[in-house]
């Protein structure tokens, strides 16, 4: 198995890239091998210095890079031979099981919809995230950013996409699947949640709860928690600042060092042929080896297999 890691994307690459795919080598030693894609130049020296340690690391070169400030489309297709394309093409053809990057998250976006493009039946591809449960063990939260403006059909896929992953990754059996909203019975909401609701109740393939409220994203109500991108992003950056609340004012607890970006390493785009993980920009070497975890673990998971023989029937 290979894991591929763009290692020029983030702001703190490729210095940061390099120490985390090392990290993340040793972690997987015997499992996967993980292939650096990037500028030879930049990047040769760096796992130079590691000696050893990086001597099962591949590099696949890369000349360009799409900086973090770019057009995600225009800089994706001029750019053919940047790090993200690269890395696209390599998933696509099967070189590698699993791609990561901490860099541009439309380009991102956008080589997965136009390399190895949607799975067929799914509407929209959905960027997942984790959130930690109270009482243990993680949750899903999806849509976080991929679709700020959903349609009724769009969430109640979310919903199955959720329930897959909390399935087949997470080990969680029948995962509970809530609808975020303003409140928990059916007819509270907006047209469109009200609509959602409705599709999610006759949803064979799901294990649905009803609706949940923010109160609820944090405890064992719903292990899979389905809103539209606008709504999931403004919550993902909340309780993202909690953690940096807490470390500002000094204040550690195991629970919410749950919440610190690195511990998870990156969100997984889910709905695609392949798998694809987004990191965040500022991700440090932890973060970066984290991520690289969690594609093994997708890959070795089998989640895309899932997606779509799902979809298929």
């Amino acid at each position: 198995m290979k894991i591929a890691l763009d290692a020029m994307g983030g702001d703190f690459a490729p210095q940061a890239a390099v120490d985390g795919a090392v990290l993340a080598a040793q972690e997987l030693a015997g499992k996967a091998q993980i292939v650096l894609i990037g500028q030879e130049a930049a990047v040769r020296p760096l796992l130079d210095q590691h000696g050893d340690a990086a001597a099962s690391l591949e590099l696949v070169s890369a000349s360009q890079i799409i900086e973090m400030g770019e057009h995600p489309a225009k800089a994706y297709q001029q750019k053919q031979d940047s790090s993200i394309a690269v890395g696209y093409r390599l998933l696509h053809t099967g070189e590698v099981d699993a791609f990561c990057s901490a860099g541009n998250t439309g380009a991102m976006l956008v080589g997965a919809m136009f390399s190895v493009k949607p799975v067929p039946g799914v509407l929209r591809p959905a960027i997942a995230n984790f959130v930690p449960k109270l009482h243990g063990g993680m949750g899903i939260l999806l849509d976080v950013g991929a679709n700020a403006e959903c349609k009724p059909e769009m969430l109640e896929q979310f919903g199955e996409l959720g329930s897959l992953y909390a399935q087949y990754v997470l080990g969680i059996t029948n995962p509970k699947v809530g609808l975020m909203n303003i409140g928990e019975e059916e007819g509270k909401g907006t047209t469109l949640t009200q609509a959602v609701h409705q599709l999610l109740k006759v949803n064979p393939h799901v294990n649905f709860i009803g609706n949940i409220e923010g109160r609820d994203l944090f405890n064992g109500k719903a292990d899979v928690i389905v809103c539209d991108g606008y709504t999931g992003n403004v919550m993902l950056k909340m309780a993202e600042s909690i953690y940096d609340i807490m470390a500002e004012k000094q204040m550690r607890d195991p629970f919410f060092d749950k919440f610190n970006y690195e511990a998870v390493g990156g969100s997984p785009i889910l709905g695609i042929n392949d798998n694809a993980i987004i990191g965040h920009g500022v991700s440090t070497p932890l973060a970066i080896c984290n991520m690289l975890l969690q594609g093994y673990q997708m890959a070795q998971s089998g989640i895309s297999d899932q997606i779509k023989n799902t979809f298929k029937s």
